[in-house]
């Protein structure tokens, strides 16, 4: 893929786009799976990018904000993005090596609306990570 496709990444409104930022874009549409910061410049290096760690971080941040990309914490304090179609899902996530499913789940959806009315909160939202390990990681630990 070269450059950013018109069906992928559209620019952040109101932010000026630059091609460091149509390069992270594209190289954040290019996988499936969540990658950190690091990982996007190791990428973006390897593709012969000239580009600093502090702007991938910038970009990411600008991204992030204008709702075009996820963002996840792992929990083990790492920070990882993904572009990911629009519209409210969930993902499944590997423990082991970070694929990534997105889901819809209406069950989250009616639990998450019934526990907010239950407490008197309005206007919710809600983000739901499950993770675990994938068909191809539960075989590696079986062999």
């Amino acid at each position: 893929m070269t450059g950013v496709e018109a069906s992928g990444p559209q620019p952040v409104t109101g932010v000026r786009s630059t091609r460091q930022r149509a390069a992270i874009a594209d190289a954040l549409a290019g996988t499936d799976d969540f990658c950190s910061a690091q990982e996007l410049h190791e990428i973006l290096k390897g593709r012969g990018e000239s580009i600093g760690l502090t702007t991938v971080y910038r970009n990411l941040q600008a991204l992030s904000q204008a709702g075009q990309i996820d963002v996840l914490w792992d929990g083990s304090g790492e920070t990882r993005y993904r572009h990911c179609s629009s519209g409210h899902h969930h993902h499944l996530v590997c423990r082991n090596c970070g694929t990534t499913v997105e889901v819809q789940a209406d069950p989250v959806e009616k639990w998450a609306a019934t526990i907010a009315a239950e407490h008197g909160f309005t206007d919710i939202n809600h983000t739901v990570e499950v993770f675990g390990l994938c068909a191809d990681c539960q075989g590696c630990r079986h062999n």
